[in-house]
């Protein structure tokens, strides 16, 4: 009721306003006067004859001195200290001069103190009265100009989750709520807590017509499917987006105005999660040590989360670098302290996957019963510019842990691969497809180590994807830059990946390639425009010569390709799973890879590059590298053996 007061005062017109103050200081004035006569005489008195020449001179002196001060030229503006002090140096004047009259010369009938009291009675009503309208209209009008400057914001969803964050934002001066949208039609037309709810079938013009700044989303249990419709309708508004998270995120309480995030691109693209077999997560982890390499990477990191909920005895976290460790190692301690039950133990330790003696004492005294090889370096130009550490880290960081793992007794490792492991034409790709075949090699060995790899595309916003990079151009201003405007590639969310992961191990026999199920490949300059138009952004082309962000084509990069494969055959072979799938890849027996491992290895100690890359032609025949220096040497391991085993 007070703020519908407020916010009426400050609607009225300017001149209005004055007129009112005007109007309120001729009243004070008035006032002014009967207390002055209270004080003087100690009883309410009526003035009488000559005694009202003391309201009408009060009145005469004061709006004069009032207007010329500029009491009336903006109220609020002198609502301050800075009003304080035109009052006072308006009631120095206003009392010399009523007292001249009333004091000095005197009137007969009025007492003379009565032109000393009533100017001190009035400046105190007037200063009172300036401090009020500051406190009880100051704030609102504040309010009324943020108002103005916050972002105009609609909610999607009328529901629970929508109700929950409209009365979170009513609280918070960050966003002007102006509706609701709602695919109900029996909700459309209709008002909730004051707002009214819209059609989405009128989007745009919603949107046009209320000045939507940003949509924000509040629909945590929608399918994938019909919140991809949704995102897609908006971003033709080129309007911005928020969301709140799902259902499972939102389930510990209420809704709060920090749950609000900016869309991320795998809003887009992402897919509905397949319901995880239950068994196949906890079969490898729950009560076990588990162990995890590159434990402080993208993968890693989501890899150690969702095994810390699958209740291991211990998890061992192995990272070369010391902040990545850190990072992890912090977030899982407190997820572990805010758990309402005890947590796995945790252990973090510094290493290199290729120092076999050290990465076998962990193994000895920690006793994992799995592995997840995590670790590797796998952004492609700069393993293109840094060959011999690329294929030390992926290859024989791969050989010195599985070897590791028979030797200590470890029940299963799966290596973590990639789909540029198929016909790669860069280092990184052709590393770890000969990093797939050692640990097939090794697991042909028949020892007691079940080994295995899990081969899947692009996942988004990790450390190597493109997707952070875009928003980062997109925040400076663009352009965003692709390398063609063909290249597509296959992605799937960091946790869905993960998981995958974890079930898939838990399927292996020994020596299975498994490859998870991508969905439909994505091209990056659609990858761009998405990122461009969920920022509520426009892309500038020659159709359309005003638009926010360039996409700039800056062409290809060394050792990448146009589009990317999951299978080197034809012939995939399904699973327990829907999306993970098992392929049938041939491999060079230990016997004979053994010789050119050493071979490999002395290349990398000697830094010669050019055979390095030579060697690896030859041990990966799908290898075509876009690279000319292994050329020149290729005669030099004609006596490798061609024939691959199945």
């Amino acid at each position: 009721m007070q703020q519908s007061i407020i916010n009426t005062v400050l609607s009225i017109s300017r001149p209005k306003k004055r007129i009112l103050a005007l109007s309120a200081d001729i009243v004070l004035c008035l006032v002014s006067v009967f207390v002055a006569f209270y004080l003087r005489l100690g009883q309410w008195v009526m003035p009488e004859g000559k005694q009202w020449l003391t309201v009408g001179a009060s009145i005469a002196i004061a709006l004069p001195l009032f207007v010329s001060f500029g009491f009336y030229r903006a109220i609020f503006r002198y609502a301050g200290w800075s009003a304080l002090g035109a009052v006072a140096k308006a009631a120095i004047i206003y009392f010399f001069t009523y007292a001249t009259f009333f004091t000095l010369i005197g009137i007969s009938t009025v007492p003379r103190t009565l032109g000393i009291i009533q100017p001190i009675v009035l400046f105190l009503a007037i200063g009172f009265s300036r401090v009020l309208v500051r406190f009880w209209l100051g704030g609102g009008y504040i309010e009324l100009i943020q108002k103005n400057q916050v972002p105009r914001v609609i909610i999607y969803g009328a529901g629970s989750a929508g109700r929950q964050l409209a009365a979170a934002l009513s609280r918070n001066r960050e966003m002007q709520i102006v509706g609701f949208l709602d695919d109900d039609p029996s909700l459309q037309g209709s008002v909730l807590n004051g707002l009214p709810i819209h059609s989405p079938k009128k989007l745009a013009a919603t949107i046009a017509k209320l000045q939507i700044d940003d949509v924000l989303l509040a629909l945590p249990s929608i399918n994938r499917k019909r919140r991809n419709d949704i995102l897609n309708a908006i971003r033709a508004t080129h309007t911005g987006v928020r969301t709140l998270p799902g259902l499972t995120d939102l389930a510990q309480g209420k809704v709060r105005v920090n749950d609000l995030r900016e869309l991320d691109i795998e809003d887009l693209l992402g897919r509905e999660m397949v319901a995880p077999n239950q068994l196949l997560l906890a079969k490898n982890i729950t009560g076990k040590t588990v162990l995890v390499t590159g434990a402080g990477g993208s993968i890693g990191s989501e890899l150690c989360r969702q095994i810390m909920q699958l209740r291991p005895r211990k998890l061992v976290l192995f990272e070369l670098s010391e902040y990545a460790l850190y990072s992890i190692h912090q977030e899982l301690l407190t997820c572990n302290a805010e758990s309402e039950e005890s947590g796995p133990e945790l252990l973090a330790l510094l290493g290199s996957v290729d120092d076999e003696q050290f990465f076998s004492a962990v193994l000895k005294k920690q006793q994992p019963a799995t592995i997840y090889h995590a670790a590797a370096y796998k952004h492609v130009p700069l393993v293109e510019c840094n060959v011999s550490q690329g294929v030390r880290n992926n290859v024989l960081g791969t050989l010195s842990t599985g070897r590791a793992a028979i030797a200590n007794g470890v029940s299963d490792f799966v290596l973590i691969s990639t789909d540029k492991a198929v016909r790669p034409t860069n280092i990184m790709g052709a590393s770890k497809r000969l990093a797939e075949m050692v640990l097939q090699a090794l697991s042909a060995q028949k020892s007691n180590t079940r080994f295995s790899m899990v081969r899947f595309g692009n996942v988004l916003n990790s450390s190597g994807s493109v997707v952070p990079l875009f928003r980062q151009q997109v925040k400076n201003g663009g352009p965003v830059t692709i390398t063609h405007e063909e290249v597509t590639r296959y992605f799937m969310t960091i946790p869905e990946a993960a998981n995958l992961v974890i079930q898939a191990g838990a399927m292996a026999d020994g020596g299975e390639v498994f490859v998870l199920d991508m969905g439909d490949p994505v091209k990056i300059i659609d990858l761009a425009r998405s990122v461009i138009e969920l920022s509520g952004l426009t892309v500038r082309s020659n159709d359309q010569p005003d638009g926010d962000i360039e996409i700039e084509v800056i062409g290809m990069r060394p050792g990448e390709k146009l589009y990317e494969e999951l299978l080197i055959g034809d012939n995939p072979m399904p699973t327990r799973h829907t999306r993970i799938l098992k392929a049938n890849e041939k491999f060079l027996p230990w016997s004979r890879l053994e010789l050119f491992i050493e071979k490999l290895q002395n290349y990398i100690e000697t830094g010669d590059d050019v055979k390095l890359v030579a060697l690896l032609r030859k041990l990966v025949p799908e290898y075509s590298p876009n690279r000319d220096d292994g050329n020149q040497i290729f005669s030099d391991h004609a006596d490798l053996p061609v024939s691959l085993a199945n």
